[in-house]
């Protein structure tokens, strides 16, 4: 049973309410949306909501800090690829998806992350806006672009400890020490007790519009719009902008209900997709759904047996913050208090649909490969990848990047060990979600025959 962070402020009536208009768990089941998804998703493209985090000019000369003599010829590429950045499919001054030009704080020329960072993936070569970033290391990001000059600069906090994963969880905890609840200022800064070893996958954007709640840990109201709007928390932002830019995440909002999920596109065998469709409405559409049903269910830690510190690593002390704060008084009326954040007790069973295109699984990124998510005895305790996602890159039959276990001597630099995923590691466990074990090697293959087809 879902338990809510202390709130004094809460109204039961209002609880009571809202569960009794919401559709029961299994029927079919998707958000409106409130705002319009063109003008969402020229915003979420063309505007900065943060004040410029990197110099213009380390961006141009980064390069400086890899050891290199000179600028080479393909700079952009390289500088994607270092970060794990795709290549804008909109017009972005020059810049890859995921960062923004914006002003620095004294009007000189920036820019600053934006949330296709993390949600702003690529797919067999080409970008996809609404897929999560699995390329992606914040932490590089962070320690050489807000230098200003060839030395990285050291960051508050870890951003990033495995290439592909992000510490989200810790930035919403770190920037909301620095706001009072009306997200005025305050100083010092108070620990909400941030934890900075999630390790967390970046959801597909495209589940979200099946879904009542957000996050792996289904913590969160997905009607929320002020809940997407946590990053803005930056200390430079006066709290007038949060009003003035709720209807904007409005309409981004609307533009995330309206992404849909890639289609397979290599040929299917129509023979194994019919056992495979049997087999999944056997042992998985019980917790995942179908297409036309979604459950929304939330499975308890004990049950599912996966790595516990993403969920237990977002404390009460943020989440009183959080239940307190602007973000989550975004109802109008008598009853208007909001949607308030809550104990799930465990991690929710995510759609399927698009699955083949969402690999690594788990909330923590652990398992490379579908194949290896239902063969718990395949998967590797250490592996690492190319970072690449063109065709050549991808399994078709294991569904997920392919993969090769590191050899040699160990990584000599930070951004080199960040390649490397290992699952003894805190926050980075590959243990649990044993369903699929009890399939022989001929089931298992039917059933991600069904799947690659969702």
């Amino acid at each position: 049973m879902a338990r809510p962070f202390p709130n004094p402020f809460g109204k039961l009536l209002l609880v009571s309410l809202v569960l009794a208009v919401w559709p029961k768990s299994g029927s079919a089941f998707a958000q409106t949306a409130k705002g319009d998804a063109a003008r969402g998703f020229e915003a979420l493209t063309s505007r900065s909501f943060v004040p410029g985090q990197f110099p213009r000019a380390q961006i141009d000369n980064a390069w400086k800090l890899w050891g290199l003599p000179e600028k080479p010829a393909n700079y952009a590429e390289l500088f994607r690829e270092r970060y794990g950045l795709a290549e804008a499919p909109y017009a972005n001054n020059g810049l890859p998806m995921g960062l923004k030009t914006s002003k620095m704080p004294l009007g000189t020329d920036g820019a600053s992350l934006d949330c296709l960072t993390c949600h702003g993936g690529s797919l067999l070569g080409k970008p996809f806006p609404g897929l999560g970033n699995t390329m992606l290391d914040l932490q590089a990001i962070f320690e050489e672009l807000s230098s200003r000059g060839t030395k990285a600069m050291r960051t508050p906090y870890t951003f990033c400890n495995t290439r592909g994963t992000n510490e989200a969880g810790a930035t919403s905890v770190y920037l909301a020490g620095l706001r009072n609840p009306d997200l005025t200022l305050r100083l010092p800064w108070r620990n909400l007790g941030l934890h900075d070893d999630l390790c967390e996958d970046v959801p597909a954007w495209w589940h979200l519009k099946r879904k009542k709640t957000m996050y792996a840990t289904a913590e969160a109201d997905a009607r929320s719009v002020r809940s997407i709007m946590q990053f803005m928390m930056h200390p430079l932002n006066l709290p007038g902008a949060f009003e003035r830019e709720q209807a904007a995440f409005r309409d981004i909002q609307a533009w995330i209900f309206s992404v849909e999920a890639p289609k397979w596109p290599w040929e299917l065998d129509r023979e194994k997709v019919a056992r495979g469709q049997i087999l999944h409405k056997q042992h998985c559409a019980k917790c995942h759904g179908t297409k036309d049903q979604y459950p929304n269910k939330v499975i308890p830690l004990e049950e599912i047996g996966t790595d516990t510190t993403r969920y237990m690593g977002i404390e009460s002390a943020f989440g009183d913050f959080y239940n307190q704060s602007w973000f989550s008084r975004e109802l109008d009326g008598w009853f208007g208090e909001g949607y308030k954040a809550q104990r799930s007790g465990g991690y929710q069973a995510p759609p399927l649909d698009g699955i083949w295109a969402t690999a690594p699984y788990l909330h923590n990124g652990s398992v490379p490969t579908l194949e290896a998510l239902l063969n718990s005895g395949t998967r590797p305790t250490v592996f690492t990848r190319s970072f690449r996602t063109h065709p050549e890159d991808y399994d078709q039959e294991k569904l997920g990047w392919k993969t090769t276990i590191p050899m040699g001597p160990s990584p000599t630099t930070p951004i080199d060990a960040r390649r490397i995923y290992d699952t003894s590691k805190p926050g980075r466990g590959n243990k649990g979600h044993t369903y699929g074990d009890i399939l022989s090697p001929a089931e298992r293959s039917d059933l991600i025959e069904f799947l690659k087809s969702l």
